[in-house]
């Protein structure tokens, strides 16, 4: 496996129209994706699954109901110098296939706004601001093409997303300009169907000025395949973990500092059909314990960054991880009153790579 540990995140700035910004996306990748992508095992399965139906059936869909987000991957295409259906079927992946190489770890911290009503908050002290706190995990042989992208579109909010190379923007970690803040782990269901690419949804919700809408909108899509995602907002002290399938959706308040993996947890949810790999029932397992051990308010990045389980770690930097997947990136934000103080970090035990990046850019 390509691994380049030390490679720093870069920072990329991208406005105008949609077409242009996904240019702007496809141009900054199209090295690493010429360079490795297409050359991987992940790629070939995508391609090979192109000419599916659903595939038929997601395109007329996008094109439908997001003309900016077709637009988007138009330009993608573009940029990238290859052919549409290709990078369209890309970003299908994890609703045709579900061993594509995404991974990631939340953990999710309630709390109680100061000024707001104290809501069913456990293990927290009233006042302390709610947490979400990521790790980014994915293949290490796109870590040079990755970036930190802060994004005004032509139509929609403005929004700042670690993007990788090839892909649309929204599927990873992300705060939009109304503060609300997503982030997405894979889950690998193996009953995806005919609807709108997971992708394309979570891509809309950095459109969504605020949390409820977010929840109105997944339960109301028809859905091709299956995320789980954390949403909070700017000013609110609900975290909202949610979890999608082709078939359902379920919504669910956090009540106590909580970690989430890679595989559907939730009561309605758990007992339909899915892979769950070693890795993520590992860092499921060993993230629940530490939270369980902890007397007061856990510290998010000494869980994201834990590697005691050495061959099956939280924190994952094995050239030869068994799903293919590296840590790339951990953001931390913390839900203010009126702001969202946040931070990214690009290598274990480093200070933050970038702080609170400005969103008040607007397209041309």
């Amino acid at each position: 496996m390509s691994i380049e540990a030390s490679h720093r995140l870069p920072s990329i700035t991208l406005e105008g129209s949609h077409y242009d910004v996904g240019r702007g996306l496809g141009r900054h990748g199209a090295a690493q994706v010429h360079r490795h992508l297409v050359r991987t095992y992940a790629w070939a399965t995508v391609m090979e699954l192109k000419d599916d139906a659903r595939i038929h059936i997601a395109r007329s869909l996008v094109e439908q109901h997001y003309p900016h987000y077709w637009q988007e991957l138009s330009g993608l295409a573009d940029g990238l110098g290859l052919p549409f259906d290709e990078v369209f079927a890309w970003n299908c992946r994890g609703d045709l296939w579900a061993m594509a190489p995404d991974g990631c770890t939340t953990i999710q911290i309630p709390g109680q706004i100061p000024g707001q009503i104290p809501g069913q908050i456990s293990g927290r002290t009233p006042g302390a601001d709610p947490v979400v706190a990521h790790n980014e995990d994915g293949d290490p042989g796109l870590r040079p093409g990755c970036a930190l992208a802060t994004i005004a579109p032509e139509h929609g909010l403005s929004f700042t997303a670690f993007i990788y190379p090839g892909s649309l923007p929204g599927h990873t970690f992300a705060i939009n300009g109304r503060g609300l803040v997503m982030t997405v782990n894979n889950i690998r269901s193996t009953l995806g169907g005919s609807g709108l690419p997971r992708m394309v949804l979570t891509r809309a919700i950095l459109d969504c000025p605020t949390i409820d809408a977010a929840l109105s909108l997944l339960p109301e899509a028809p859905r091709a395949g299956a995320f789980h995602l954390t949403l909070a907002q700017a000013g609110q002290s609900r975290l909202a973990s949610v979890e999608f399938t082709h078939t359902d959706c379920s919504i669910v308040n956090i009540a106590g500092a909580s970690v989430h993996a890679n595989h559907l947890m939730h009561a309605d949810m758990v007992s339909q059909p899915q892979i769950i790999t070693g890795s993520s029932a590992s860092r499921q397992e060993r993230g629940e314990a530490i939270l369980a051990t902890s007397d007061r308010s856990p510290e998010p990045l000494s869980v994201l960054r834990d590697r005691q389980r050495r061959a099956l770690p939280i924190y994952r930097t094995q050239p030869d991880d068994p799903d293919g997947e590296n840590t790339l990136a951990t953001a931390v934000f913390k839900i203010g009153r009126d702001s969202v103080d946040w931070a990214v970090y690009d290598g274990e035990g480093s200070a933050a790579r970038f702080e609170n990046v400005d969103l008040t850019i607007r397209a041309m």
